[in-house]
């Protein structure tokens, strides 16, 4: 199980991936490295990548951690009662963007490795990921085309992995309180061990590549879109949601969280500005009203029409 090899690909990753933003909004990422002392409950090291304030970011982060832990967290071990106490390995790559333009989405990404070391026995591991996109003003070309560019990453690992991971988004991203998705989904996995070490760092590759592909199109269709304070009104109750499904219910939250990870690093996903209402709903027939009759609902959005 070559692990380092693993590390090299994720920083390879995150590099490509804020390079490429940067050069479309002509604007740099600070950088945040950081290390954690060997002998504490958790050690290792990261490189935070992030912008605020941008002309097309109002908000952007794109963490890479590396972190050795002497026992799994609750979150970890909730499903591997065995693993519980076992030290622990994991090293992902993290991405959230919060547009500035109310007509560009936003979009969440992350791969991952995980492997529970416990003592006297092989290494257990898994891999996670998967990306999904949460517009505001919904558009059937950007949901159609972010979903075929994932359908195809996953192609060459079978005919059954991208439905079954597009179903396991769309209940993972999913806000029970206000029986409501977050957004129009993607992919997402968890767990993931079949076919080894091999076959599972080759899924989170193709995902990670498959980033740039999917968002960056549907990112330059709608950023230079005229928009006015009632879009951006709309954008900022949205964001809201994005909030609340963060700290609710997201396990990579509570994961960071309950192990002791860099606080700033983990919330990092929360958008910059934000409203709350009270028992608010849009008016019928209204571009706003359309994101929740027309897009907060699960679609084959893969097979519907023709891309652009």
């Amino acid at each position: 199980m070559d692990f380092a090899s693993v590390r090299q690909y994720l920083l390879s990753l995150q590099h490509r991936i804020v390079t490429a933003l940067e050069e479309e909004g002509r604007e740099p990422f600070i950088t945040d490295a950081w290390s954690r002392d060997p002998g504490g409950p958790l050690e290792g090291d990261g490189r935070s990548r992030l912008i605020e304030g941008g002309a097309l970011l109002e908000r952007g982060g794109c963490n890479f951690s590396h972190v050795r832990g002497r026992a799994m967290p609750p979150s970890a071990t909730a499903h591997r009662p065995e693993l519980a106490g076992a030290p622990f390995e994991a090293m992902g790559v993290s991405l959230v963007f919060h547009p500035r333009n109310p007509y560009v989405p936003t979009v969440h990404m992350n791969v991952r490795m995980f492997a529970a070391l416990p003592v006297g026995r092989e290494p257990v591991v898994w891999f996670g990921g998967g990306m999904d996109l949460t517009p505001y003003y919904g558009f059937e070309e950007d949901a159609v085309h972010f979903h075929r560019v994932n359908r195809d990453a996953l192609a060459p690992f079978g005919d059954t992995l991208y439905p079954r991971f597009k179903a396991w988004c769309d209940e993972y991203f999913f806000l029970k309180h206000r029986n409501e998705p977050r957004g129009v989904g993607g992919v997402f996995f968890d767990d993931f061990a079949e076919g080894g070490f091999d076959n599972g760092f080759a899924l989170i590759r193709a995902v990670g590549d498959a980033f740039l592909p999917a968002y960056l199109p549907v990112l330059q269709r709608r950023r230079a879109l005229d928009h006015g304070e009632r879009e951006r009104d709309f954008q900022t109750y949205r964001r809201g949601r994005y909030v609340e499904f963060n700290l609710v219910f997201d396990r990579g939250t509570h994961f960071g969280l309950q192990s002791g990870g860099r606080t700033e690093s983990i919330l990092m996903s929360m958008p910059p500005v934000v409203t709350w209402r009270y028992d608010w709903t849009p008016e019928a027939g209204t571009p706003e009203a359309r994101l929740y009759t027309e897009f907060l609902r699960p679609r084959d959005w893969a097979d519907e029409g023709a891309a652009p």
